[in-house]
């Protein structure tokens, strides 16, 4: 039974990709590793050393996902969003997860995406 402090309104798609991040590109650009994706936001692990993304702040993300192509099925879709810091955790002394919401969502749902690629591979396969 859930306490109701589940607030994720879908599925996040858990992706294991290069992230970039930056409050200004022109000026310093940090790099992580998504754990996960969902229409709405992002969630990455980084370093826990001089500069750690502050919850409240505007970050730029730069980043890609599978872009379930019928024709290339190892293409990517490049994708850059703006977003606010809503959580940053400490994983261990040396990684912080960094959790943001986007300021205008994708306009597809990663996990959905992934679950139609993996329902026609199967039917392709059968």
């Amino acid at each position: 039974m859930s306490d109701g402090s589940e607030r994720r309104t879908e599925q996040r798609l858990q992706h294991n990709w290069p992230v970039m991040y930056s409050e200004d590109f022109t000026r310093r650009v940090d790099h992580g590793m998504m754990i996960d994706i969902s229409s709405g936001g992002i969630a990455f692990n980084c370093g826990a050393g001089k500069y750690v993304p502050q919850p409240g702040r505007t970050l730029t993300v730069k980043f890609c996902i599978p872009r379930f192509d019928d024709i290339d099925p190892e293409a990517v879709v490049s994708i850059t969003r703006t977003g606010r810091v809503c959580r940053v955790n400490k994983v261990n002394s040396s990684v912080c997860r960094v959790a943001i919401q986007f300021d205008e969502p994708l306009t597809l749902k990663p996990y959905e995406m992934a679950n139609i690629e993996l329902m026609r591979s199967r039917n392709r396969d059968s």
